[in-house]
């Protein structure tokens, strides 16, 4: 029997090919998709370069603030809140989170196009010190191991820490990443960078993005969606796919660092991260923590999420851990997920 993660990951030469395809001349620019449009009203409070905090609070009460953090990677925030059914923004607020903000990452532009990961710590800090510390930080994905390094460059910022589907120790288990970190050099990435001006560009990521072949599959998958026979269940397909295709641009040092920092060198699960000026003490971190994984994620396993509990120096007793049977889309889109999983986060934070 074929191994899991060998039918998932990509082939070396697969992936090689896929860097070629991309660092191909004279590709056609894609049609710009159409704009983000949010399920719960929400309102921009800071308009940064590189991101903009957007409110979606229920009242005026700054008592326990609560800020998703959004990944900054292939595809923009949207994710958090796609759909009626399929949105933790729209979880969390319900089951008493009603002072809610989240870090929304704008495509990178040639006037950011050389910001680093400190580039993204230092507006992050900006938006905590912009709500009011402590906060409640809530990572989802990659927007997970930002949080957690933040919680440890500042801790008394951060009251509780919840991580969704974040790769916290990259070599804690394989993933679908495994197959294509070691045979792409950094020659590979500089190259994937000159020709994007500075920039990764969003349409070259994709290329090499692993994913399933068998897109309608992908689709309810991660929406935990039976073929669809109702109205709701139609929006929040339309709505993944217009996600699907809003692509980020990301700083081609940005890019670099998360490369290689994270999932090529491990460096936050092996005290080896700097952030700031100082280096990344996991154990640091004393907030209480929640760590919610996919039963089926390939992009961060259960294992290298769940790593994180014996990284930080959190009291066991304030560890709470939750095994979703979903994928990694699902923990942020599934119709299941939202209606088990994201109330006991809500109430959880709340505690």
């Amino acid at each position: 029997m074929m191994d899991p993660w060998q039918a998932w990951a990509w082939p070396w030469l697969t992936t090689m090919d896929i860097y070629r395809h991309a660092l191909e001349p004279g590709r056609e620019e894609a049609a710009a998709p159409k704009e983000l449009e949010w399920t719960t009203p929400n309102r921009v409070t800071l308009d940064l370069p590189s991101l903009l905090l957007r409110d979606f609070s229920s009242g005026e009460s700054r008592a326990r603030p609560v800020l998703v953090v959004a990944p900054f990677s292939l595809h923009d925030a949207g994710l958090a809140d796609l759909a009626p059914g399929h949105s933790p923004i729209e979880s969390l607020l319900a089951n008493g989170c009603h002072d809610l903000f989240l870090a929304d990452w704008k495509s990178a532009t040639a006037k950011t196009r050389l910001n680093t990961i400190d580039s993204q710590f230092a507006a992050l800090n900006v938006v905590v010190d912009e709500i009011g510390p402590p906060v409640d930080l809530v990572g989802l994905c990659q927007g997970g191991w930002l949080s957690l390094a933040y919680a440890a460059r500042f801790p008394n910022k951060v009251r509780r820490l919840v991580l969704v589907g974040a790769p916290i120790d990259t070599t804690a288990a394989p993933s679908a990443f495994s197959g294509m970190i070691n045979p792409v050099t950094a020659a590979l990435i500089d190259e994937l960078i000159r020709r994007g001006g500075g920039l990764a560009l969003g349409r070259d990521l994709a290329e090499l993005w692993p994913r399933p072949s068998d897109k309608a599959a992908r689709t309810l998958e991660a929406l935990e969606l039976e073929p669809p026979t109702t109205e709701a269940a139609r929006r929040a397909l339309e709505n993944f796919s217009r996600w699907d295709a809003r692509l980020l641009d990301l700083p081609g040092p940005y890019h670099r660092e998360v490369f290689h920092w994270l999932y090529r060198e491990n460096r936050l699960a092996t005290g080896r991260f700097w952030a700031l000026g100082r280096r990344i003490d996991p154990r640091r971190v004393e907030q209480p923590l929640f760590l919610l994984a996919g039963e089926r994620d390939d992009i961060a396993p259960p294992a290298q999420v769940f790593a994180a509990a014996g990284l930080v120096g959190t009291r066991k007793c304030d560890i709470e851990t939750a095994l979703a049977p979903c994928g990694h889309l699902a923990l942020f889109m599934g119709r299941r997920t939202a209606e088990t999983q994201w109330p006991r986060i809500a109430k959880w934070l709340s505690g």
